[in-house]
């Protein structure tokens, strides 16, 4: 089982940027593949992001050109960094494994002027 902590969350303005964090426990981090997922309000959640242990990334197309994923294994921290950020990009940001398929807690992402 792999215990994630979201954090970096918060309100920003249309066009401006924003950099979410998971921190994973684990001794094998550097292995895993990780997700950032999101949750609009009233939706359901869907994948944003995914990047493998050797560093592949793979992005939705709402994604795509804006966000890039990323990860230090010296810190067993994964990141997604969210530029030219939307209203419609508003959500719960969850990080996930899906290994053990573990899931963290998720952080507010709010996007309004």
């Amino acid at each position: 089982q792999v215990q994630l902590v979201e954090s970096g969350g918060g309100l920003v303005q249309p066009g401006g940027s924003l950099r979410v964090s998971c921190v994973a426990s684990g001794r094998i981090f550097n292995i895993y593949t990780m997700d950032w997922y999101r949750q609009p309000p009233g939706k359901q959640r869907e994948l944003v992001a995914t990047i493998t242990g050797g560093g592949s990334t793979n992005y939705a197309d709402s994604a795509k050109g804006r966000f890039t994923i990323s990860r230090d294994n010296t810190k067993n921290t994964v990141y997604l960094q969210m530029d030219s950020l939307k209203p419609e990009d508003t959500a719960v940001y969850f990080c996930h494994e899906p290994y053990f398929d573990s899931w963290g807690q998720g952080t507010q992402v709010t996007v309004s002027s």
